[in-house]
């Protein structure tokens, strides 16, 4: 997974491909907040029912 400042700068984008692939995510499930990853990656961890594994490599790949 990208490191926090990769991961800021390209945002916005993938958070809009993870909502339109993931439909039932919602702008508060994917907000970015600085030192919050991991509580973001819990959220959507907790509304997709995958491992955290999972999830980084789904961002990872987007």
């Amino acid at each position: 997974m990208k490191n926090a400042t990769e991961l800021k700068g390209d945002w916005n984008e993938i958070k809009g491909k993870l909502k339109q692939k993931f439909a039932l995510l919602t702008d508060d499930d994917v907000l970015l907040v600085a030192g919050k990853k991991d509580e973001m990656i819990g959220r959507i961890q907790q509304k997709l029912g995958k491992s955290k594994e999972e999830i980084q490599r789904i961002i990872s790949e987007i």
